[in-house]
């Protein structure tokens, strides 16, 4: 297991650039596998400056439908031209978040032309339940949450009849990959939320050791209350090791690093890590 970080919102690495999204290249039982594209086609400069061959890539799995992590996938698609494309059904909804109790004009949905869409149409394939790509691979599908689960952040979406409906974001799902130390679960932006992203992750291998929790985590915006009540309960899991990215924010980043110490790494854009990083 050898994975890299092509996006992430910060960095300091020299001749890797921060972008708001999550684009990770992973390499595990010969198979090459991109979990996420960022927000643009910034993906292909940073893929070159870190010697990363994005036309080597077997599959392309999507996390869910926004902006930030599927705005790639025309230029890797570019060039690639064998990888199929993983993506829910429901992504492709129009979602818009809101500030201060007012929804955004601006969509943070998939930002693809008619024509970008239409040149990857034959590459897509939709998920909906779980997955499995081979016997070591899967993708989660939809993760479920419990009835009494409160999102961090609310999302909209007018529905074909032009009704403005809430979002459920039941097009979250997540890469799970089991390797001979434990499974790795790789999540986008944990909106239903990262404790229901981890257990779903561990069941699709029952009985499996989690290895790594690579997440964006959906913190910053979360209250203090919620906040330290999940990082209690992930430092409760006694997982190996703990990767908040992207949108997990840097109160939650600051509270999983003084709680988990070095089981928790706080990973940027360029960063390369294996199994001996364990």
């Amino acid at each position: 297991m050898k994975f890299s970080f092509l996006i992430e919102n910060k960095t300091d690495n020299p001749g890797v650039v921060a972008e708001h999204g999550l684009s990770i290249y992973i390499e595990a039982h010969d198979k090459r596998i991109l979990f996420d594209a960022g927000a643009t086609s910034l993906i292909l400069q940073n893929a070159k400056n870190m010697k990363v061959d994005l036309a080597s890539v077997d599959y392309a799995v999507i996390s869910h439908g926004h902006y930030d992590h599927t705005g790639g996938i025309p230029a890797f698609c570019e060039i690639n031209a064998k990888a199929p494309v993983y993506i829910h059904r429901n992504a492709f909804r129009k979602s818009y978040g809101y500030e201060k109790g007012v929804m955004d004009k601006e969509t943070c949905g998939i930002l693809w032309s008619d024509e970008e869409l239409d040149a990857m149409e034959d590459r897509i394939v939709f998920t909906n339940g779980p997955m499995e790509i081979t016997d070591d691979i899967f993708i989660t599908g939809t993760v479920p949450v419990g009835e009494d689960f409160q999102p961090t952040e609310r999302f909209s979406y007018y529905n074909e009849e032009g009704e403005l409906v809430e979002d459920d974001l039941s097009h979250e799902q997540c890469l799970v990959i089991r390797e001979p130390e434990g499974i790795y679960i790789f999540s986008g932006c944990s909106h239903r939320g990262v404790l229901n992203a981890l257990e779903c992750g561990k069941s699709m291998f029952p009985g499996e050791r989690v290895a790594a929790l690579i997440a964006g985590m959906h913190l910053y915006s979360a209250t203090e209350e919620d906040r330290k009540r999940v990082v209690d309960e992930i430092a409760g899991e006694g997982l190996d090791k703990v990767m908040p990215v992207h949108c997990t924010g840097i109160n939650a980043i600051c509270d999983l690093k003084a709680r988990l110490g070095d089981k928790c790494v706080v990973a940027t854009a360029g960063d390369v890590f294996d199994g001996s990083d364990r």
